[in-house]
């Protein structure tokens, strides 16, 4: 196992939109935003910011502006996955060329690939650059799931250093953070981020930290200063924030929230649409009711 990437927060930031471009204003207000507030690495291009939607160009100026605005005072992990193995290995060398400190692999989606295939992926990613790899488990997007079996073994790869856990099973959560003393374990739903801590996982990659990143960070810091029932007093008052965010496919209602606070436009691109107008009002209800 190499060295994690992080501990705490990481951001899974949203790509802002304005009349249909990339609104680097809004993206450099929200990395600064970020900072202030002390996250623990930001993740740039993954499922929040809409990469899949993004053009080839859009990608890597996205990926230099951010690496160049972060300017090293986080780590800066960047969505290299794809369904494509030669891609994936693409996006990972740029990655490692930009100088990004990581990249968020999802496993690949479509495709199916079969385990040995699924294995012989990611150390094909692990071994194309020197670029350390967070596995991305989400099989409510990809259909797909990484077999323990194979974890284990990508666990003992150096270059292989985390997974970001985000299916909805609690028993496949408690069997992933099981491997924790071999590989970073990080819950990519906000709602079982104290649930992963307590399990001995490292930290969240969080949509709801777009929102209030001293909140989210709040959880964490607290877990690991001892302050465990705090902790989890917050991670329950946050959780109807939290169901919002996701009352409708992710990025669409953290967008709309961030544009209630002024952070970035209510913007999405096809095939994702603005939220409907009840989940307007859960929203607005919800960020008024913080």
């Amino acid at each position: 196992m190499g060295e994690a990437l992080f501990r705490g927060v990481a951001t899974a930031l949203v790509t802002p939109f304005s009349c249909g471009e990339v609104d680097y204003s809004a993206f450099g207000a929200l990395i600064e935003k970020q900072i202030s507030a002390r996250v623990g690495a930001l993740v740039i291009g993954g499922t929040t910011g809409e990469v899949s939607c993004l053009n080839s160009y859009e990608r890597e100026r996205l990926y230099s502006f951010a690496i160049e605005k972060i300017a090293g005072r986080v780590p800066v992990i960047l969505g290299t996955g794809s369904n494509s193995t030669g891609t994936a290995e693409e996006l990972t060398r740029l990655g490692a060329e930009l100088g990004a400190d990581g990249a968020l692999a999802v496993t690949p989606y479509y495709n199916k690939g079969t385990e040995q295939g699924m294995l012989k992926h990611y150390l094909s990613l692990a071994e194309c650059s020197r670029l350390p790899i967070i596995i991305y488990n989400v099989p409510s997007r990809t259909n797909v799931n990484i077999s323990l079996d194979n974890l284990s073994i990508l666990a003992e790869h150096e270059n292989i250093v985390g997974i970001k856990e985000a299916s909805d099973s609690s028993e496949r959560l408690v069997s992933v953070c099981a491997l924790s003393d071999k590989i970073a374990v990080y819950s990519g739903n906000d709602a079982t981020a104290y649930s992963a801590l307590s399990l001995g996982g490292d930290g969240v990659i969080s949509v709801v930290s777009n929102l209030y990143p001293e909140r989210v960070r709040d959880i964490t810091d607290m877990y690991f200063s001892g302050r465990r029932d705090e902790a989890l007093s917050l991670q329950m008052r946050l959780l109807p924030l939290i169901r919002a965010m996701f009352c409708e496919v992710n990025p669409v209602p953290i967008k709309y929230a961030m544009s209630l606070l002024g952070l970035c436009k209510d913007e999405v691109r096809l095939p994702l649409t603005p939220p409907t107008e009840a989940s307007r009002r859960l929203i607005e209800k919800t960020i008024l009711q913080k």
